[in-house]
């Protein structure tokens, strides 16, 4: 699905199922033409609340492409932000090391391995 970020008068918008390219056009063909147009998008989180937002001359508005949620596995001996935070150390060492055999560690010293 291709979703496109809107921020609009401070506020955050959404359009999913859209074109990026498509929508910049449209956006830039009513500043072009001088011509006011709407556009449908979508307020809210959880169960977004469809809205309509004027587009034209002097009306700034800003669009961002949304990139699809790509989950990578992990690398052997690596550790996520999340998990280090609950890990107790910038690392996620903790009480069970996740150091590689060779690891360098922050400080530039080697890291022990369990």
């Amino acid at each position: 699905m291709k979703r496109i970020g809107i921020i609009y008068a401070g506020r955050d918008f959404s359009i999913g199922q859209e074109d990026f390219d498509r929508m910049k056009e449209e956006i830039e063909a009513a500043h072009r033409n001088g011509v006011a147009t709407w556009i449908r998008v979508n307020h809210g989180e959880g169960r977004p609340q469809p809205a309509e937002l004027l587009i034209g001359p002097g009306i700034p508005i800003a669009i961002l492409p949304i990139p699809p949620d790509i989950v990578e596995p992990a690398a052997p001996g690596e550790v996520d932000a999340a998990a280090a935070a609950v890990e107790g150390d910038e690392r996620g060492a903790g009480s069970v090391s996740t150091a590689i055999q060779g690891e360098v560690g922050p400080d530039g010293e080697p890291v022990p391995v369990e």
